[in-house]
């Protein structure tokens, strides 16, 4: 499977090549980055210090795309949805890692699903989607006197909050209960807030250091409290899932994914 990076000097777009590289099944024909980028006329395995790949980082994704099957994106929303479109000019696989979308970015990635076979999850990793289904079913399990809080920790340069993943797992806590995460969902808390409210879905984020991610799940009922936790420890897991995604859209039909569908959960 021939496959592009986006955000190629990023990070996590270093990962993503070396990740590819290390893969049966696929190889990289692509790297794309910024338009001014240092990275520009790059090698992109000299750059993921892997050694030459004769792939040069380029800024015109467009050729790049029609002669790729796939391309995996952990950039940022605006980039995100533009490279969509691009995906469904090409009909090919748009595996989706960024995080921060909002709205109005995923009703764009739905209509670019009509020709392209996108794969989104605010979170890539098998565990985190395991977890997802975990609390789905402790919500639905649990009644409302359990109530349900979420936190997450990431390094002090995480620009979202919460995580993509905190709202992965408030989503399936949401489903659980059969309510709307949208409608009972509380971000913040400060001064006299009053009593919890049944049935509220809480979050709280806390960043610094260097830490990868960490999210717990929290049941806190009368007299006991469950917790459900997953530690991430290296960013390799993310870039592992997403290929792992991008070869399973491969030979699917255009439309709307996400790692669940991939794992078969």
């Amino acid at each position: 499977m021939r496959l592009v990076v986006v955000g190629a000097a990023g990070r996590m777009g270093r990962i993503l090549i070396r990740t590819i590289a290390e893969t049966e099944g696929c190889r990289l024909v692509g790297a794309i980055e910024r338009s001014g980028s240092e990275a520009l006329e790059h090698d992109a395995g000299l750059l993921a210090g892997i050694g030459l790949l004769e792939v040069n980082v380029t800024d015109d994704p467009l050729p790049v795309f029609a002669d790729a099957d796939g391309v995996l994106d952990f950039t940022a929303p605006a980039a995100t949805v533009a490279f969509a479109a691009l995906a469904a000019q090409a009909r090919i696989v748009h595996v989706v890692g960024t995080t921060g979308l909002q709205a109005d970015d995923f009703t764009r990635l739905e209509a670019a699903a009509r020709h392209a076979r996108i794969v989104q999850s605010g979170n890539m990793s098998v565990g985190v989607n395991l977890l997802a289904g975990l609390v789905r079913k402790a919500a639905a399990t649990l009644g409302e006197e359990f109530d349900i809080e979420i936190a997450e920790m990431h390094h002090r340069m995480k620009v979202d909050a919460p995580s993509g993943t905190a709202l992965l797992l408030g989503e399936a806590a949401a489903a659980g209960r059969q309510i709307s995460l949208a409608d009972r969902s509380v971000r913040s808390r400060d001064g006299h807030t009053g009593a919890r409210q049944s049935g509220d879905i809480g979050f709280a984020s806390l960043r610094g250091g260097t830490v990868v991610g960490e999210h717990t799940v929290m049941f806190a009922g009368p007299g006991e409290r469950i917790e459900l936790t997953h530690r991430a420890e290296d960013r390799t897991l993310f870039a592992r899932g997403a290929v792992k995604a991008a070869l399973w859209a491969f030979d699917k039909k255009p439309g709307y994914y996400t790692m669940a569908d991939v794992l078969g959960f």
